[in-house]
């Protein structure tokens, strides 16, 4: 069980944290001014509600952070499934990998994490980006994340498939692939496979899983996930030992 943090010590490392966010000028070159104010004035209002949350709970660094879209957002009892972790949840609507990278220095850099959990592609797919254009934005959104916090090991949850969307499902194995890909070749990246175990033995997506607007999850499905992040999440705390030469 995580050990309690007295409020007081959290609210320093806060503003301390937050602080140097600002001094260093944590925003991401590569997202315009233009960008940057559509996401976020479309997000106004979850913005808002983050402030305010951190306002009267001030997250500690080192947490173990949950960033993207609806799948994120609709897990509520996200912290029971990790109890052994401090869990920040920053889902947020039907967002996309621009907007997550727009919005980086409010949503992930401020909190200073030590796991940054990724879930974003399912809504760039579905609106008609191509996997390449996605992968060059989520390459840029790595990038930029470990150049300010280059000890924070970030997960790529695999966009998963869902009934309602089987017809993109193709486009979205290749990005699932090509982000795959990317982090077989970086150490401070783990793609986590939950797609795999969605689908039938026809490689349909199971319908049980979700919810009736066949889109997002249910119980059972939020469980195949916890176990999936968990495992992953648990093999990077403890590697397994190499054997000798």
């Amino acid at each position: 069980m995580p050990v309690p943090i007295p409020k007081r010590i959290q609210q320093t490392a806060w503003l301390a944290v937050t602080a140097l966010a600002t001094l260093t000028g944590c925003r991401t070159p590569l997202v315009s001014p233009e960008q940057r104010q559509a996401a976020s004035t479309k997000w106004a209002a979850e913005l808002a509600a983050f402030d305010a949350q951190d306002t009267a709970h001030p997250p500690a660094p080192g947490a173990t952070l949950f960033v993207g879209s609806s799948s994120f957002r609709l897990w509520h009892d996200l912290p029971q499934a990790f109890p052994d972790r401090h869990i920040i949840n920053r889902g947020f609507g039907g967002s996309q990998m621009h907007e997550l990278l727009a919005l980086a220095d409010r949503l992930v850099w401020r909190y200073a994490p030590r796991e940054i959990l990724v879930y974003e592609g399912d809504n760039d797919i579905a609106a008609g980006k191509s996997p390449e254009q996605f992968l060059l934005e989520f390459k840029t959104f790595v990038r930029e994340t470990h150049r300010r916090l280059p000890h924070a090991h970030i997960y790529f949850v695999s966009i998963k498939p869902s009934p309602a969307r089987q017809h993109l499902w193709p486009l979205a194995q290749r990005a699932n692939e090509q982000v795959r890909n990317l982090a077989a070749s970086d150490p401070r990246l783990t793609y986590i496979d939950i797609a795999t175990p969605m689908l039938d033995p026809q490689g349909r997506p199971r319908p049980e899983l979700f919810v009736s607007d066949r889109l997002h999850l249910n119980r059972q499905g939020y469980a195949l996930w916890a176990d999936r992040i968990r495992q992953a999440l648990d093999r990077h705390r403890n590697p397994e030992p190499r054997n000798p030469d």
